[in-house]
């Protein structure tokens, strides 16, 4: 992989992974198209996933160092619950610990729950979205269907739901929607705000509760990625290349989450809309006119 290929699939990583325009679709479109070796790739593609985690962790680095600590703290009133209910058969006295009792613990649950489904679907179809990432007329299908979310969550009614008002079947919706758009071409960030707002939950929290809930997901893709890496393709690896690539995600990927804050509030989807229906119409006609 040349240097120029590493910066512009940093940029597509950054640009697409947050931008409702689904960065896996553009990845594989650019794959086909240049004939980017997508074994010896691998690396580069788990490189890729770390530089949008670092995007992240530093747009949202205070609620998710919360996050972490509230974590830590469910687990150790979880433990001392559960040393509690051993002494209650034993016929001691003891009372139980509130374990879920503030917003940030309530979104711990929520993460959890959604991350789940999301889990599940993608272990279970990872040799599915390989396949699709192989052919033109996938992406361009799945690009033309997250430009159809995009129109309808411009249009759906303000919701209100805070981490506290959010049920854990909301979650759990979320979470199989985050797993279906692992797809290529169908936007994760586009399909998970768009199941969040339809879930009705408040339009700046749905951009933080799809950014962070993508965290768990996509160190999950990572770890799957990381199992097909051989010594051979790390010799291989021309890791300065590598390393830019993800610097360029990284920070691309920060600008584009401030970004999308100001674009659900405002409800300017509809140019991303746009743009995905106009590239999905060229990816299908592109299919059928290279087979």
């Amino acid at each position: 992989m040349s240097l120029l290929q590493s910066i512009l699939m940093g940029l597509i990583q950054g640009l697409t992974e947050f931008l409702p325009v689904s960065s896996s679709g553009h990845l594989a479109l650019f794959k086909i198209l240049f004939d980017v070796n997508t074994e010896t790739g691998l690396l580069f593609d788990v490189m890729l996933h770390v530089g949008t985690l670092v995007a992240i962790c530093i747009v949202y680095y205070k609620d998710i160092i919360r996050l972490v600590i509230e974590f830590i703290g469910m687990l150790i009133d979880g433990g001392y619950n559960l040393v509690t209910w051993m002494q209650k058969r034993r016929g001691k006295d003891g009372a139980y610990r509130h374990v879920i009792y503030n917003s940030y613990r309530k979104m711990v649950m929520l993460v959890i729950v959604s991350t789940i489904p999301t889990g599940i679907i993608g272990y279970v179809g990872a040799d599915l979205v390989t396949a699709a990432s192989e052919v033109l007329i996938v992406p361009g299908i799945c690009l033309i269907i997250t430009a159809a979310l995009l129109f309808v969550c411009d249009r759906i009614p303000e919701g209100h739901k805070k981490p506290k008002q959010t049920s854990y079947a909301n979650a759990f919706i979320i979470g199989i929607c985050q797993g279906v758009a692992t797809l290529p071409g169908l936007s994760r960030s586009g399909t998970t705000i768009t199941a969040c707002v339809l879930n009705g939950l408040d339009r700046r929290f749905a951009v933080k509760y799809s950014f962070i809930m993508s965290i768990p997901a996509i160190l999950g893709a990572m770890v799957l990625q990381l199992k097909d890496i051989g010594s051979e393709a790390l010799m291989r690896t021309d890791l300065i290349h590598y390393a830019i690539g993800m610097a360029v995600a990284a920070v691309v990927g920060y600008i584009c989450i401030k970004t999308m804050l100001v674009i659900v509030k405002k409800r300017k989807f509809k140019f991303f809309s746009i743009y995905c229906l106009i590239v999905g119409i060229v990816s299908i006609i592109g299919y059928f006119v290279t087979t």
